[in-house]
This record gives structure tokens, C-alpha cells and sequence, in this order.
């Protein structure tokens, strides 16, 4: 039980790190693009973007186009806020990989935790057996 579990604590590290990474990155592009202004033909873009069919039963078309207006809205004020980008990354991105840290450190408390708890409970279980 404890390669299990210390394989799934090995996968989620995995799975969380690479997270972490298209996050950076794709943080590092969307500043980039901010910075040079392409940002709002994307979002002009992105609002011409048209509702599939199949998608209508589950979700009312009327509130994908009030979230397309929101965010091209959003994207326009924070191409005029945040004018200087270049310097934004350069906290951003430890700020990303900070989080990343801090995930890894909560995921290998679990596992220890995790351990312990498994390991209390076969001597729990041998200490009973040889009643």
C-alpha cells in the first residue's frame, strides 16, 4: 500500500509541475501579447467566436454572449491598466512557481501523513494478530 501510495504522490507532483509550468508560460504569453497589443484583436476575435449548436441545450446562448462582452471588456481595461507588462512578469512568475512550492509542500504533507497513518495501522493490525 505504501508504493501506491507513494506512486500517486509521485504522479499528482507530475501532473501538478506541469500545471504550473503552461501556467507560467502562458502567463508569459499573455502579458507579451498585452504588452504589444494583440490582446484585444485575440478578444475581438474570441467574441466573434459562434455558440455551437449542440452546446444550447445545456447552457442559454444569451449568457455565452453576455461572458463573450464581459471579458472583451475586461481584456480592453487591463490592455489600458497595465501598460508596462514586461516588468509584470518579473514578479509574476515567482509568484507561479512560489505557488508551485507551496502545492508541493501540501501534497508531501499528505503523503506523510498518508504513511504514518498506514504504517500505525499494520503495527495496529500486528499487534492484534498475536492475540
Amino acid at each position: 500500500m505504501k508504493p501506491a501510495l507513494w506512486s500517486v504522490f509521485g504522479l499528482l507532483v507530475l501532473v501538478w509541475t506541469g500545471l504550473i509550468g503552461i501556467a507560467e508560460q502562458l502567463t508569459e504569453w499573455l502579458l507579451a501579447a498585452m504588452a504589444s497589443g494583440q490582446v484585444g484583436d485575440l478578444a475581438n476575435q474570441a467574441l466573434q467566436w459562434p455558440v455551437p449548436v449542440w452546446l444550447s441545450p445545456w447552457v442559454d446562448t444569451a449568457w455565452i454572449k453576455t461572458v463573450q462582452d464581459s471579458s472583451l471588456g475586461l481584456v480592453q481595461w487591463l490592455g489600458q491598466v497595465l501598460p508596462a507588462t514586461s516588468r509584470l512578469m518579473d514578479w509574476v512568475s515567482p509568484l507561479i512557481w512560489a505557488l508551485l512550492a507551496l502545492g508541493l509542500a501540501f501534497l508531501l504533507a499528505l503523503a506523510v501523513a498518508g504513511h504514518w497513518m498506514l504504517r500505525r495501522r499494520s503495527r495496529h493490525a500486528l499487534r492484534h494478530a498475536q492475540f
